[in-house]
């Protein structure tokens, strides 16, 4: 089983130099950088590094997603923040679990003791929400199905739909662009994957600009999540991309 890290940046140049020294070449087949037109050097840290880089035509981290996903090379890919949120010395027991024949290996920030140190109230309280909403919709059993930092299967990107800009409909609701995670959590879920979770503490991100988006990203993942119970159902038949 092959292995891509899947690296979304956007002005992340402080947190490149000092994590992504600590990404060990062994670990994975291919790591790619998908940039969303960054202007302090990230891209060129990126490619003076030796990593596979696509610059991103459509702003947002969805579109990160799409733009990048068919230059991944590896069985699995691993979707890393390099903004100091994940720990690069987790990435081996995400594979580790993968290779034990699961869809899909969670880093939660929220079993087994570990806590997120960048969360405050608000945040805190939003996690918590979309699992509860997500479980009790969808029948998943996670404890952190909207974390990034996590590895599944790369053709679970064509399989669950992910590809499609009609399953993110209600973004436009709220005037904004979402990301892949919570979908895909709802998704595996909706299809029965085999998916499970190790510990994946959550440090306090490093340098750059946080770029959530509290209220329009809540709103759109909670209207995405309840139009998921009629909206879609898994094919029978996986597609290939």
């Amino acid at each position: 089983m092959t292995a891509t890290l899947l690296v979304p940046t956007l002005n992340e140049i402080e947190g490149m130099r000092q994590i992504m020294p600590r990404v060990r070449p062994e670990w994975c087949q291919q790591i790619l950088v998908v940039d969303g037109r960054s202007n302090d050097g990230t891209v060129e840290y990126a490619q003076g590094c030796g990593y596979d880089v696509v610059i991103q035509q459509r702003l947002g981290i969805r579109h990160a997603y799409i733009e990048a996903m068919p230059y991944v090379k590896g069985d699995v890919v691993i979707t890393f923040s390099p903004d100091g949120n994940c720990i690069p010395e987790i990435i081996p027991d995400l594979i580790a679990k993968m290779n034990e024949q699961y869809d899909m290996v969670i880093a939660s920030r929220y079993i087994g003791g570990r806590t997120s140190d960048d969360d405050d109230l608000v945040t805190a309280f939003g996690n918590w929400f979309f699992k509860m909403l997500i479980n009790t919709l969808h029948g998943g059993s996670y404890t952190d199905p909207m974390n990034m930092f996590r590895a599944w299967r790369t053709e679970l990107f064509w399989q669950l739909d992910l590809h499609k800009e009609g399953a993110y409909a209600p973004e436009r609701l709220f005037g904004t662009v979402i990301g892949v995670e919570p979908l895909l959590s709802i998704r595996a879920a909706k299809a029965k994957l085999r998916c499970t979770e190790i510990p994946g503490p959550e440090p306090a991100r490093i340098g750059g600009e946080r770029k959530l988006q509290i209220v329009r990203w809540g709103g759109s993942y909670a209207a995405q999540a309840i139009r998921e119970l009629v909206h879609w159902r898994p094919a029978t038949v996986p597609v290939k991309r």
